[in-house]
């Protein structure tokens, strides 16, 4: 089970840090991901991390601004975003899978609730 927190509204420009908190004991095992749907739009990739946290791998449209990590011994997958804009509204979804880093959503086999992003300008 996945329990994504930390959205809320904010300005542009601001910051905010996702997490992801996973129950069970085999967290390592998953490749983590991060996905966002904005209204209106399909479920579009943000970023990914590897079972080890060593490897990460970003869209686009985030890289340089945004930064996923994660805590094995807090069985947690963070995502710190950094000046965001209005086009990063969303809700953020994040998602564990059995696989290598990946950008596709239907290699991860679970997923979180979402959390929404909404960003002012």
């Amino acid at each position: 089970q996945l329990q994504a927190s930390g959205g809320g509204l904010v300005q542009a420009g601001d910051s905010l840090r996702l997490s992801c908190a996973a129950s069970g004991r085999t967290f390592d095992r998953y490749t983590m991901g991060w996905f966002r749907q904005a209204p209106g739009k399909e479920r579009e990739f943000v970023a990914t991390v590897s079972r080890s946290g060593l490897g990460t791998y970003y869209a686009d449209s985030v890289r340089g601004r945004f930064t996923i990590s994660r805590d094995n011994a807090k069985n947690t997958v963070y995502l710190q975003m950094n000046s965001l804009t209005p086009e990063d509204t969303a809700v953020y979804y994040c998602a564990a899978g059995l696989t290598d880093l990946s950008n596709v959503h239907y290699t991860y086999g679970y997923w979180g609730q979402g959390t929404l992003v909404t960003v002012s300008s």
